[in-house]
């Protein structure tokens, strides 16, 4: 990963990582037959170990927590650079654009699954809440941020990106409206 985040995908060789790791070029190939591969694994379990799926038992606190762990990350050095790289390489590479569509599709359905979680638990959950659309607007705000160099959100911030969110996913009826009386338009 570090490979990866200082040198780019095609900076990046299986040499290279083989000679990081200490061991030989076959022992790389027995276990990832790519370098896409390779680099998507490492992706992923980055992104598992910075951001894990939450399992709370609800869908408020399954969201918080994965929120708060995002915020945390995208705040780190790695995180930043993270997104950056995933910019401007999936701009200029469809191999890179694969590896970073198969982070979001996996994103997608670990909120898919949080969503049936909390239907099951009979949650007042939209049945057309969109969990691509759910990860995609997070997505979106820190690769504007990346982009612009405004400060990404604190993590003090994930209960207000939190109530955003469950206003597009909650049924409206319910229950009393969450919102503070700051996030109100009178307020």
């Amino acid at each position: 990963m570090q490979l990866l985040l200082e040198r780019g995908f095609d900076g990046m060789t299986v040499d290279d990582v083989a000679e990081a790791a200490g061991v030989g070029k076959a022992t790389i190939y027995r276990r990832w037959v790519s370098k896409e591969q390779l680099a998507n694994d490492a992706l992923a379990d980055l992104f598992d170990i910075e951001i894990p799926d939450a399992d709370t038992g609800s869908i408020e606190g399954d969201l918080r927590q994965v929120y708060t762990d995002a915020l945390m990350f995208v705040n780190s050095k790695e995180g930043l650079a993270l997104i950056r790289l995933a910019v401007s390489e999936a701009n200029r590479d469809e191999r890179s654009a694969a590896i970073y569509r198969a982070f979001l599709e996996r994103r997608i359905q670990l909120t898919q699954a949080a969503l049936d979680r909390a239907l099951a638990r009979g949650e007042p959950i939209r049945r057309t809440a969109d969990p691509a659309l759910m990860v995609q607007w997070l997505a979106g705000v820190f690769v504007i941020r990346a982009l612009t160099g405004e400060p990404m959100p604190a993590p003090e911030d994930a209960d207000r990106l939190l109530r955003f969110t469950l206003r597009c996913v909650m049924e409206e009826d319910s229950g009393p409206d969450p919102r503070p009386e700051s996030d109100t338009v009178d307020g």
